[in-house]
């Protein structure tokens, strides 16, 4: 179906409050309008309820209502009822909501979960703790898809701030971090601040999952983008040519996996490429594999194996996916070269 997605008509004017005033879910002004489902949520207008809405609501709608209402708060009051379990759910849910709606390219639509994210980390973790940088760094990556830099900066120091006071944290969180950090300074067009960045990512995210990780090799990719907005076309080449000779590995294990196991049911659903990564890496990886085939494509000096090679990569991953239409396409790119 065409036009605006569908918003919840269950909302109502708010009565005059008794105690402190409701504010509205996404700006945090005073709010004018409630939620006739959970009767714990509430907007400054129908704007930012439909906003919310699309966001994230129509997903944790009535997960709110134990966590948000009186009675449930008196309960909890008494040491009857944990809510800690309750907010790591709603947690993992915003996450990966916004992570998908962030591949999608829907920035603006993510912002209402990457944002509902932080408030229930803060909840669950305190303050400034670095159990805070994944919410972080998802409200920067939609930002920065917005345009809104200073808006990023200001995140990232956050993000900064809370894994400098946590020298244990993770190799992990200093990778994503790094990244982001990079994607920063990619957009306000500092470009050896973008590279030291990458490089920082790429180490951390080698320590953390290993050199020829699916996951390492991302920071390759930007990397290359760097070192391409620079001009350097044979640096550019071999970083594309390290991705893909990685995700064409990646992927052969899985297609070899998915053969020798094809008379077992239970573990070809295990082996598919839709249980190895989510939508959002789906996304993510046709966006990359297809612009590693367009550079080829337009160097003069193009490497027919290694276009051969991507368009391969395209093809076993949309077969893996069950996607045969994009299957096709990428095969038959690969016999045109």
């Amino acid at each position: 179906m065409g036009g605006k997605p569908k918003v919840s008509s269950k909302i109502i004017p708010l009565a005059s409050p008794k105690g402190p005033e409701k504010l509205c879910e996404l700006c945090q002004r005073v709010a004018r309008l409630q939620c006739t489902e959970c009767r714990a949520t509430f907007y400054c207008d129908e704007e930012h309820q439909q906003a919310d809405w699309v966001g994230i609501h129509r997903r944790i709608c009535q997960l709110l209502v134990p966590i948000r209402t009186q009675t449930f708060l008196s309960l909890q009051r008494a040491g009857q009822i944990v809510t800690q379990q309750k907010k790591a759910e709603l947690i993992e849910i915003c996450r990966s909501v916004a992570q998908q709606k962030l591949s999608e390219g829907k920035h603006q639509e993510a912002l209402p979960a990457a944002q509902f994210c932080l408030r229930c980390s803060i909840d669950v973790h305190g303050p400034n703790t670095v159990q805070l940088v994944p919410a972080y760094l998802l409200l920067a990556e939609a930002n920065i898809g917005l345009g809104n830099v200073s808006r990023v900066a200001e995140l990232l120091s956050q993000a900064e701030w809370s894994v400098l006071k946590s020298p244990d944290c993770g190799h992990a969180v200093h990778h994503r971090l790094h990244r982001s950090l990079g994607r920063l300074h990619m957009a306000t067009g500092n470009l050896e601040q973008a590279l030291l960045h990458f490089a920082n990512d790429i180490y951390f995210a080698s320590e953390a999952f290993g050199l020829d990780s699916t996951i390492t090799c991302r920071g390759y990719f930007l990397m290359a983008d760097a070192f391409a907005k620079q001009g350097k076309t044979p640096i550019v080449r071999s970083l594309y040519s390290e991705v893909t000779q990685i995700w064409h590995c990646h992927l052969t294990n899985l297609l070899e996996n998915r053969i020798q196991n094809a008379q077992n049911p239970n573990v070809l659903l295990d082996s598919s490429y839709d249980n190895q990564s989510d939508k959002a890496q789906q996304v993510e990886v046709d966006d990359m594999l297809r612009t590693m085939l367009e550079f080829e494509q337009k160097d003069p000096r193009k490497d027919p194996a290694q276009v051969a090679r991507v368009a391969h990569c395209l093809a076993m991953m949309w077969f893996l996916a069950g996607d045969s239409r994009k299957q096709l396409n990428a095969v038959a790119k690969r016999k045109k070269k």
